[in-house]
């Protein structure tokens, strides 16, 4: 089969987003958060877990440190018994207090608005940057590649086998996407690979996006 052209890749990775936008007009990002600092904790929380997860804990979490100011003084063992259950506690209480710590020593203890300044808080990497900027500040810098982004650009061959990183995915996508699109692509992805392009049993029979797919052509 010949191989897919750069024009066809973009033509087509628009109708994949467009048709998306239509099938979940209303996607946004399923972690529960008040402010810029609660999201970024619970994005924080959300590695290797579920956001389904993380949001059974961050109320009682939020509830004992609401904010930047108590986080940074909180005692990480105490934050690591109301995180257990999502996994790799110890680090991420760890660095919540540590990046809420940074918030107030470096911030003034404000949420960073720069790629740059973001990427700079322990236990944040450019996932957890660009889904803060984009929810809390409508700042598009790059686009969030979790599992979901990463396993659907791969079976719909928006991305090459080259991208063996998600910093790669990151910089296929956004070669692909023009910039007005980058902001979407994870929410709308994830509920995607929720409903049909799941991870061990996909629905390929009933997947919406089936003609757009090139899953088998690699």
């Amino acid at each position: 089969m010949p191989r897919e052209s750069k024009k066809a890749i973009h033509e087509r990775a628009l109708l994949v987003i467009e048709r998306l936008t239509e099938l979940y007009p209303d996607a946004r990002s399923a972690l529960d958060f008040s402010d810029p600092f609660t999201l970024t904790i619970a994005v924080l929380l959300s590695a290797q877990t579920t956001d389904a997860q993380v949001n059974k804990v961050t109320p009682e979490l939020f509830r004992r440190w609401p904010d930047a100011a108590s986080m940074a003084s909180a005692n990480p063992t105490e934050v690591a018994e109301v995180i257990k259950s999502t996994g790799f506690y110890q680090v991420k209480a760890k660095h919540c207090v540590q990046a809420a710590q940074m918030i107030i020593s470096e911030f003034d203890g404000q949420i960073p608005q720069t790629m740059q300044q973001f990427t700079r808080l322990p236990g944040v990497g450019r996932k957890t940057a660009n889904i803060v900027l984009h929810h809390a500040f409508s700042i598009v810098s790059g686009i969030a590649v979790d599992t979901h982004v990463f396993r659907i650009a791969h079976r719909l061959n928006l991305v090459d086998n080259n991208a063996t990183t998600a910093g790669k995915v990151e910089q296929a996508l956004m070669r692909v996407y023009p910039h007005e699109y980058w902001g979407y692509i994870n929410s709308h992805f994830i509920l995607f690979g929720r409903e049909f392009c799941k991870a061990k049993a996909p629905l390929c029979a009933s997947c919406p996006l089936a003609e757009l797919c090139r899953r088998n052509e690699k």
